[in-house]
């Protein structure tokens, strides 16, 4: 069974049992990448406070043009709204609460703390022994100050962040452009998925793997100055020491080892089962019952033409499923966008509940369920 909630996850988490979910597989925002055409959302602060709100812009780092203004939120001319452009947001000057996506917030710090309220959110809903899957991205503090003369913007949270189109018109205390993001110059690699996992475990999660998802087509950087980047990281997290995990259902095929001298200890002579000394002298067949499943996973990426195209593979996502969920479970993905989590947890007679925000991702969801099994489930 698949299950379509759709609303804002730190608040419809909150209508799912405790203790249902066996497993969570999801791919978040990345923190300022994308926008992803969604409703602002308040975050934070205190729910009765009557709030009084501070605007300011938080600048996007791609280009193009933007569209028009919906509810604060600027909206591209691209229809998978795939670039981030100058976004109107609002801060509480009582209680702190922000008004924006997810993904979109104003500092690293503060994507990583919405982060944490979404583990937290859903960590009484999960059973003791659940795994959860997440796909982080990386990204780079590029800026690209804007081309208006007249425009000037300083952050009050930043005084030394300074935005012109012409340097020579600016006073010398307002070319800092790189003080952004506090610590992290401009050109610096963030290292959220890093950061992520750190203020997680530091959180009392645990961090068993680091998988690195390689893409052997990955999208094309016009950069001179570094490689090209064609992974990112999908960490194994778990509520405690003891969970599930079918490490036999993800095997991968083990080649064989040929010709080597049994008295060092090798497991194959000619193809042929032996005995070796790190296994005590019992028969070791790996070869045809396969090796553990390795943490670093060479998956294409997919297009989805229906969805953004930040869409997960399928293919990516299987392993997750079959090792890290019972069949009969249930899965969590708190960002389901297009649905690829519920459309492998069903292959695989797993349920799933996917909880997004954008009523149009819901749409192609189920789309994508009646092409690929011929009805809504």
């Amino acid at each position: 069974m698949i299950n379509f909630i759709q609303g804002n996850c730190l608040e419809k988490l909150k209508e799912i049992p405790v203790n249902s979910i066996d497993c969570v597989i999801s791919s978040p925002p990345y923190f300022g990448l994308r926008d992803y055409g969604t409703e602002p959302q308040i975050i934070g602060g205190n729910k009765d406070c009557k709030h009084e709100w501070n605007t300011f812009i938080k600048h996007g780092n791609s280009w193009g043009i933007p569209n028009k203004n919906i509810d604060g939120a600027f909206q591209t001319k691209k229809t998978n709204h795939s670039f981030v452009k100058n976004q109107e947001q609002k801060r509480c000057t009582k209680c702190n609460a922000w008004v924006g996506q997810i993904g979109l917030e104003p500092t690293y710090k503060e994507y990583i703390n919405n982060t944490l309220k979404v583990f937290e959110t859903f960590r009484p809903k999960l059973k003791e022994y659940a795994t959860i899957w997440w796909n982080v991205g990386d990204s780079y503090h590029n800026f690209r100050p804007t081309n208006n003369k007249q425009r000037l913007y300083k952050h009050p949270a930043y005084p030394q962040q300074s935005i012109s189109g012409n340097r020579q018109d600016l006073p010398t205390e307002s070319l800092k452009r790189n003080q952004r993001y506090d610590d992290i110059k401009e050109k610096d690699l963030m290292m959220i998925p890093n950061r992520v996992a750190i203020a997680l475990q530091e959180n009392g999660w645990y961090i068993r793997s680091e998988i690195i998802w390689h893409k052997p087509n990955p999208m094309p950087e016009s950069i001179k100055d570094r490689p090209t980047s064609c992974h990112e990281k999908i960490w194994l997290i778990t509520k405690n020491k003891k969970y599930y995990y079918d490490y036999e259902s993800i095997k991968e095929p083990a080649k064989d080892w040929g010709k080597r001298d049994r008295k060092i200890g090798s497991a194959f002579v000619d193809g042929t089962p032996g005995r070796s000394k790190q296994s005590g002298g019992k028969d070791c067949n790996f070869a045809t019952k396969g090796r553990n499943k390795r943490n670093v996973w060479t998956i294409t990426t997919k297009p989805c033409r229906e969805a953004h195209f930040a869409t997960f593979p399928m293919d990516l996502i299987e392993p997750c499923v079959l090792a890290g969920c019972k069949e009969g479970g249930t899965i969590l993905d708190p960002f389901g966008g297009a649905g690829t989590t519920g459309l492998v947890a069903h292959k695989h007679n797993r349920n799933a509940i996917l909880i997004e925000l954008n009523p149009k991702y819901i749409d192609i969801a189920k789309k994508r369920f009646e092409k690929i099994f011929g009805s809504l489930l």
